[in-house]
């Protein structure tokens, strides 16, 4: 990547917070040298010269005159006012295209701050614009070009950044006029032709499909060529994916032309004609279709666009449903898996150069949603930062039809980000030349510093909020502007007819050209034909579902990953408890040894690994593991170093990365969403604290994760870890509420199961490995345990491990022994199975099989079926669970039990009666239930199936 240009530095051998200090005790010595000591004095004198240097049009040489010399006071008030115009400049900026703006008295009022106009004339030019160009010769002038550069059409605020090296570079460049448009006049026509295609295709659009709608960027139309200048930039300093997050307003625009999305395409999306021959032949796009499909302005794009000589760059527009902002997290995602290497064991190596985020917000989405904060919060983090994303806010002043002062309660739509310290541009969408300055600096500052940096476009917005509302009837005020107001197009067509730039031929040439192509475009759109229209057909490789694959892996191989597992570097002291615990896993493959929950888990990491598959985990407390099963990443109990050993493994072939996340479900879940997605070959696994957690991240399921594949062909392997289970621990930590994925469960869109043994953990994580790359890959729900991560009915026998493969359904050990005694058959899952396990022993159960239904979804309806016949005296057969009957898995598998039950045996339900919250919040009464519950199952005639 190019560097960007060093900036001297003004007084040698301080930096940061000390040369910020330097600076006050020069402004003293400025004032009188003898006030500050003597090193200091000679230390002024003899580098006075380095300031000059960095900016010969400044000479701090030059002394104060006149009665200045003598008042510290007025020195003080000149940089009171000088700070006042660079601090409060936004509100008085020319950056709202419907509104004209005005100077308050404060500006040019000098009187106010004790000054007079000789006092400004006397001071030095440095003393107020250290960077100001070489034509400012005076004081006086150094504040008429503060107040220029302050109240343009471009405003900043970065007074709330906190790091001294940040803010005197963004001061610099506002104030050395980087932010006053320098655009050649080959640039301003090519500027205008774009303004022209943009506006023509949404006039193209509103004449040709009446009151369908497009949510037209009308208003914002300098976005486009800002997402040029910015996307322009990336390529040219080696970027190789920029990724780009927005909601619907402006989308079918920038598809287009960003993105370039054929024409043809949208305006057949738009007459429901057949348009997936009409993806260009060489398939430099990529545009995949799920088999429900999606509304045009929902839709993404995967491009390929080619630099000079240089390799294809990787442009892609995510797709997004209506909830707005969530898609931001998942285009996080995106960019880390881009810019991530994990073709190496250890942590994936990061290179944020390679990989490039955009998010357009609606200014009442980005203070309004908390998804967005919890993004920005992303924006630091070591597993989840993305070397700096350019926000923009797409700000039409008005939400729907409820405008500012119902949407927000801060003077801007961007003030969230300052709690963020990312530094903010407002500017006019009327001066596009100034949205072109615009987007260069947020480029450079993200390449020199690795932050985050938002643009506010302000604008308006032309029509309704969907072309099909009448905006006058909610704001009259407001439209009764717009109406009157000229496009941008306009405005700048006749900026440039007067600078004599565009003639009137040259300007007629670029409308008809555009107008041709349009309509040349909409005449190769294929005629809808009537009849044709027909239940979308799924996939038949998605209908089949997942094959059996062989997950087994030979003992010498685990024994040899577990005595590489108990391997520290040598000096690393592990917390002495911890140590014990983990060096009694030496025993697992000896004699009578046990793998518990969390050991299972680790081998199957590791023989992933060994197989060149990526493995990605996070979560809450996932370096430890919530209930402390895990312990990958082990800490020095003197130094406090950190040591994973699936780091150090030495067959591994590709990476690790384990990272504890912020306190977010929602933006979490959506980064890893994206993250999967952007990198398919990688298991990528995100662990909620307590399963219920995953509440907060409801959107990122409903919209992405369940039906992301039958929307917009976009194919998952995330695995959801849900810890879930009955312990008395309340209604907030019980349920990883089951029955909401189970709801979602359709067209075999992802599995969701809750286990009871450590093997088919295992298997179940091995074989979900095994499928990334495949078409039957699918995400994978697990309900994971609590109180049985150290259980000894839930361990596993090695050989559990070396051979075999995940079961759907499995048998209650020591039952079943004799098929024509059974005469009650138990169906469960997850915890209440080791429950009734542990009453088992020493009971008459000659009579009772248990059958443990592993996997919920897709429900293995066949197996069943062939289980059940095998009982040819069975009389009844009963669902245990220990969720409430309203939730867990009831609802949704009786249906399936009795299709499969013989000789029309209805099931019975034994359980909880219907609740409103999902458990007992005190753990007596939830102990005499659970025991109630395990009763009535291993109890001949026992069971409430008209419990309420």
């Amino acid at each position: 990547m190019k560097k960007p240009v060093t900036e001297h530095t003004e007084w040698p051998g301080f930096h940061g917070a000390n040369q910020g200090y330097v600076e006050e005790l020069y402004e003293q010595f400025l004032q009188n040298p003898n006030a500050v000591d003597p090193e200091m004095k000679a230390y002024f004198e003899q580098n006075q010269h380095n300031r000059k240097a960095t900016n010969p049009a400044v000479d701090f040489s030059t002394p104060v005159t006149g009665n200045m010399s003598e008042n510290p006071a007025k020195i003080a008030a000149v940089l009171r006012y000088a700070d006042y115009i660079r601090s409060n400049g936004h509100l008085s900026a020319k950056i709202h295209p419907l509104s004209s703006g005005s100077l308050d008295n404060q500006w040019d009022d000098f009187e106010m701050w004790g000054l007079t106009e000789e006092d400004l004339n006397s001071v030095p030019v440095g003393l107020v614009c250290p960077s100001a160009p070489p034509n400012i010769k005076t004081g006086k002038e150094a504040f008429q070009y503060l107040k220029k550069v302050y109240t343009n059409t471009i405003a900043t605020e970065f007074e709330h950044i906190s790091q001294l090296d940040e803010k005197e570079w963004l001061r610099n460049k506002v104030e050395s006029g980087a932010l006053i448009p320098q655009i050649k006049n080959e640039k301003k026509i090519g500027l205008y032709e774009r303004l022209a295609e943009v506006e023509n295709f949404e006039t193209f659009l509103h004449r040709t499909f009446v009151g369908q709608k497009r949510f037209s960027i009308e208003g914002l139309d300098s976005m486009v060529p800002l997402l040029d200048e910015v996307i322009a930039s990336a390529v040219h300093n080696d970027v190789e994916t920029i990724n780009i997050g927005m909601a619907h307003r402006g989308r079918l625009n920038v598809l287009a032309h960003v993105l370039g999305k054929p024409y043809e395409m949208i305006f057949a999306e738009f007459q429901h004609a057949p348009n997936k021959e009409l993806v260009p032949s060489e398939g430099s796009i990529g545009i995949n279709f799920g088999w429900t499909g999606d509304v045009k302005y929902h839709l993404g794009i995967d491009r390929k666009i080619k630099s000079g000589t240089t390799a294809n760059i990787r442009l892609t527009l995510a797709n997004n449903p209506s909830h707005l902002e969530f898609a931001g997290a998942v285009v996080e995602g995106f960019t880390r898996a881009a810019q991530d290497d994990r073709g190496l064991r250890g942590y994936a190596k990061y290179d944020p150069v390679k990989a490039m985020a955009i998010l357009i917000h609606g200014d009442a989405a980005f203070p309004g949603q908390g998804i967005v904060a919890e993004t920005l919060n992303l924006s630091r983090l070591p597993g989840y930062k993305t070397g700096g994303t350019i926000h923009i806010i797409s700000n039409n002043t008005i939400g729907f039809t409820t405008e500012s002062i119902d949407s927000r309660s801060t003077r801007y739509a961007s003030d969230l980000a300052k709690g963020y310290e990312i530094p903010i541009i407002h500017v006019n969408a009327d001066d596009p030349e100034a949205c072109l300055m615009a987007a260069r600096l947020s480029f450079e500052y993200r390449s020199r510093f690795g932050k985050d940096f938002l643009i506010d476009l302000i604008g308006y917005r032309r029509f309704g909020h969907n072309e099909m509302d009448e905006p006058m009837t909610t704001n009259p005020e407001m439209y009764k502007l717009v109406h009157n107001h000229p496009t941008v197009k306009e405005l700048y067509g006749k900026k440039l007819k007067a600078q004599g730039v565009l003639s009137e031929k040259k300007r007629e040439e670029i409308e008809e050209n555009i107008n041709s192509i349009l309509k040349s475009a909409n005449e190769k759109v294929p005629k809808a034909e009537k009849g044709r229209e027909k239940e979308p057909d799924i996939p038949e490789v998605v209908e089949m579902g997942i094959p059996r694959i062989k997950t087994g892996v030979p003992a010498n191989i685990l024994k040899k990953i577990n005595s590489e597992l108990l391997t520290w570097p040598e000096g690393f002291t592990v917390f002495s408890k911890l140590a014990k615990i983990l060096q009694r896993r030496q025993d697992a493959f000896s004699e009578n040894g046990k793998i518990d929950w969390g050991l299972a888990e680790t081998l199957a990491f590791s023989t992933i690994l060994q197989e060149g598959i990526p493995v990605r985990l996070t979560g809450q407390d996932s370096e430890r593991g919530t209930f402390a099963q895990r312990n990958l990443v082990l800490h020095d109990s003197n130094t406090g170093a950190q040591f994973s050993p699936l780091h150090t493994l030495p067959d591994a072939k590709a990476s690790f990365s384990i990272h504890n996340s912020p306190l977010s479900e929602a933006a979490v879940v959506g980064f890893e969403y994206g993250y999967n997605v952007f990198a398919p070959e990688t298991l990528v696994l995100w662990e909620a604290q307590y399963g219920d957690f995953a509440n907060a991240a409801q959107v990122l399921f409903d919209q992405f994760v369940a039906a992301g594949r039958a929307k917009w062909g976009q194919k998952s392997g995330l695995v959801i870890l849900l810890p879930h289970g009955y312990e008395g621990q309340g209604p907030e930590h019980s349920s990883g509420r089951v029955e909401r994925f189970l709801t979602l469960a359709a067209e075999n869109n992802w599995t969701v199961a809750n286990l009871s043994s450590a093997a088919q953990y295992f298997h179940i994580l091995r074989r979900q490995a095994k499928i990334l790359k495949q078409e039957s890959v699918r995400p994978l729900v697990l309900m994971t345990p609590k109180s049985l991560l150290r259980n000894p009915l839930v361990a596993a026998d090695p050989a559990q491990l070396t051979e075999g493969s995940f079961e759907p359904i499995l048998e209650q050990p020591g039952l079943g022994s004799n098929p024509e005694q059974i005469e009650r058959i138990v169906l469960c899952s997850g915890k209440v199975s080791i429950d009734i396990a542990e009453q088992l022993d020493g009971k008459d159960s000659d009579w009772l099989h248990v059958l443990r239904i592993e996997e919920i979804y897709p429900f293995p309806l066949d197996e069943l079926k062939e289980r059940l016949a095998q009982y040819p005296n069975l009389k009844e057969i009963v669902w245990v669970q220990e969720e409430p009957k309203n939730m867990g898995a009831w609802t949704f598998v009786e249906p399936r039990i009795n299709e499969a039950a013989p000789n029309g045996i209805k099931v019975a339900y034994i359980g909880r009666r219907r609740r409103s919250s999902p458990a007992e919040g005190d753990p007596n009464i939830h102990k005499l239930e659970q025991a109630r519950i395990v009763h009535e199952a291993l109890s001949k005639g026992g069971n409430e199936d008209g419990r309420n």
